[in-house]
């Protein structure tokens, strides 16, 4: 999976890897909460947008999918005698989220709801190729290599979504802003292996 065919401006950093290979607990916690959010934020689009028969039927199995993508790092966190302990503050989602549409005209703050939540799951492919890579555990090298095909999904899903609903010209227009902002956001954080983002 290459950052063409995911869209993203910017590759993680290489030392992100190297980092995360020694902070593999705190990944597998983050990782956890991550999970729990992407089936949150699904439930919560099909909770505002019922009326969008189509995006109700493409997001109800996604939200299956990410909770159970969540039960199988709960499982990951128990063979390692790890507890599942508090959600961290997330840096990289509030830096996005500062360039994103949040009031306004609907269609504005529905496309970004949608595009927020494709760049979470191009970004978390990436660094899920990067895991199954190099951790030296090859159970976990498996284990992230399977979700990063589902997250590969999971990205285009939104994607198209979007384009289903607004023009696909506008979609492409406010992707690529998107994944500018992205960009930028994170060249301003620290390089740390204790977190998926």
């Amino acid at each position: 999976m290459s950052l063409t065919t995911l869209g993203l401006e910017l590759p993680t950093d290489p030392r992100w890897v190297n980092i995360a290979q020694i902070h593999i607990r705190d990944i597998l916690v983050d990782h956890a909460w991550c999970e729990q959010k992407a089936a949150s934020s699904c439930i919560s689009l099909i909770v505002h947008y019922s009326q969008k028969a189509r995006l109700v039927e493409v997001l109800t199995p996604i939200v299956a999918e990410e909770w159970g993508h969540f039960q199988r790092v709960l499982k990951e966190l128990k063979k390692r005698g790890i507890r599942l302990g508090n959600q961290r503050r997330d840096l990289y989602v509030q830096g996005v989220k500062k360039v994103l549409i949040q009031k306004g005209d609907d269609n504005l703050v529905f496309l970004d709801r949608l595009l927020f939540c494709a760049l979470i799951e191009a970004r978390s492919c990436e660094r899920f190729k990067l895991l199954s890579e190099h951790v030296p555990d090859e159970s976990l090298r498996k284990f992230y290599r399977e979700l990063m095909i589902s997250e590969a999904g999971h990205y285009r899903t939104f994607i198209e979504l979007a384009e289903e609903y607004l023009p696909a010209d506008y979609v492409r227009k406010r992707w690529k802003e998107i994944l500018a902002a992205e960009a930028e956001v994170i060249m301003g954080l620290e390089v740390r292996g204790d977190r998926m983002h």
